[in-house]
């Protein structure tokens, strides 16, 4: 079986080399080396190593990936007629893409892959910025990096970073999660005498930075606490904290129940900035509404019954599970496609408890919003054929349930649960229309609500204005200041 050696360049000076991967080195006719540009390589050329460097291969492509599958399978193809030597820099097993493709598709091709050591870049960079790793710490592709990637409070070490176009992409990830002025280190060459460690801003990182493959970021991790305000683990810490032993009083004594009218009000809320266009009060109520799921979730965890990171899962499998067009391969024709799968896979997910329903309202919840609870019941009963087929039939049961109220107050007899009964009816009926209509009845009372605050605290505007009360006034002037309110839009 053929078979490709690699070895490691080290991370510094020809007398930081390994002596069994020198000896290596002087006794092959002929090394590729990943790069040439490394501080060993002109030292090991003075003493007749010949290498062959895949420099060239990196002014061929736009992406890195397309670099190293060209470096790959160069090498694979050459070790199919003979035993080939391959060095790179540092560690083989150190952030080293070649060899991970190396390893992948060599045995398929019978080709044996064998590693050999070199040090990392990692120990010589530890010692440039003094830094101990057992505190924690993040080594990280400057190629492909990601806000998610970052955990701000452990050390950072990113590597990868060859241009100012790799470069700039750091800094604007890195911006995602730290401030602009955020102290971070470019490091160069570590280990080497060439070594070179220079501090800047973050946001002057891709204006200072002398480029090459050598070169790495050092993040320092976080010790504002303000700066970890963003960060879900530090909001998950301080609910923690809020009900814990030396917790807030208030917060402790919380249950779900005691908790569901805040989950309402906060709902609300959050719908008043939403319909106001207001994105920084919108920030704010969102911020209210995730603080209840939140305390829902740490109530769950202290009873041991369920914690937010089940919560996540839940939504997340369940997001993935129902969005196959996206996550899989099932392929849709618009959103009513999307929406008649949604509905198949959701039945599917209930299984058995679907035979166990006793009807199909059944499984609607019962503290839902009256409107919105009577809109869910007649779009289950719709499911089934049980609706009008034409809106003017709605209509007509709309006035007759106007007629039937109509009779009920104005009856001798008249009777308060009847009334209620009728007006119930009349209510119910009124969001059949709004169903037809596409519109929530729910939402169309809300707006009916603010819209009758706007217009009476105009009134009572008007009247503190006049410095008079409201006992001062008729009923036809009062109704005056709400025809202006009306003509001024509110």
């Amino acid at each position: 079986m053929n078979e490709i050696t690699i070895i490691g360049l080290g991370a510094g000076d020809l007398e930081q080399l390994p002596l069994g991967i020198y000896k290596k080195l002087v006794q092959t006719e002929q090394c590729y080396v990943r790069t040439a540009d490394h501080p060993v390589i002109g030292d090991l050329k003075r003493e007749g190593i010949n290498f062959t460097a895949f420099d060239g291969i990196y002014e061929k492509h736009d992406q890195f990936e397309d670099v190293y599958e060209e470096i790959a399978e160069t090498l694979l193809h050459e070790a199919s007629n003979r035993s080939v030597l391959y060095a790179v820099p540092g560690h083989p097993m150190v952030a080293e893409k070649t060899v991970q493709l190396l390893l992948e598709k060599g045995p398929a091709l019978g080709i044996a892959i064998k590693l050999e050591g070199g040090q990392s870049f990692l120990d010589p960079l530890f010692q440039a910025v003094r830094i101990d790793p057992i505190e924690g710490f993040q080594l990280l592709d400057g190629t492909d990096l990601s806000p998610d990637d970052l955990h701000i409070t452990q050390h950072m070490i990113i590597g990868q970073v060859y241009d100012a176009f790799s470069a700039s992409d750091v800094k604007l990830t890195l911006m995602e999660k730290l401030p602009d002025d955020y102290e971070v280190y470019i490091v160069t060459a570590a280990g080497s005498s060439q070594e070179k460690v220079t501090k800047c801003a973050l946001f002057e990182l891709d204006r200072q930075m002398e480029l090459s493959n050598l070169t790495s970021v050092y993040v320092p991790p976080v010790k504002d606490e303000a700066l970890r305000y963003r960060e879900f683990s530090k909001l998950r810490r301080v609910i923690a904290e809020l009900r814990g032993p030396d917790g807030c009083p208030w917060d402790k004594k919380q249950t779900h129940e005691s908790l569901k009218k805040y989950l309402i009000e906060e709902a609300y809320e959050l719908i008043d900035s939403i319909d106001e266009g207001d994105d920084e009060g919108m920030v704010g109520e969102l911020g209210d509404v995730l603080l209840q799921v939140m305390l829902h979730s740490q109530i769950g965890e202290d009873e041991g019954m369920f914690t937010i990171d089940d919560v996540i899962e839940g939504i997340t499998a369940k997001m993935i599970r129902r969005h196959p067009h996206v996550f899989g391969d099932v392929e849709v024709n618009g959103e009513e496609d999307v929406l008649v799968n949604w509905q198949k896979i959701k039945e599917g997910e209930k299984g058995g408890e679907s035979k166990a329903l006793k009807s199909i309202l059944d499984g609607i919840e019962k503290s839902l919003p009256n409107l919105l609870r009577a809109e869910e019941y007649q779009k289950r009963a719709a499911k089934v054929g049980f609706d009008w087929d034409e809106v003017s039939e709605a209509w007509k049961k709309v006035r007759e349930e106007v007629q039937e109220l109509e009779e009920e107050i104005l009856s001798p007899n008249r009777d308060v649960q009847r009334i209620k009964s009728e007006l119930g009816d009349l209510f119910f009926a009124l969001v059949n229309i709004s169903r037809y209509y596409d519109i929530q009845a729910e939402e169309a009372v809300y707006k009916a609500n603010q819209k009758f605050h706007q217009r009476f605290t105009y009134i009572e505007e008007c009247i503190q204005r006049a410095d008079k009360k409201f006992e001062d006034y008729t009923l036809e002037e009062l109704d005056s200041y709400w025809d202006e309110a009306k003509a001024k839009g509110l």
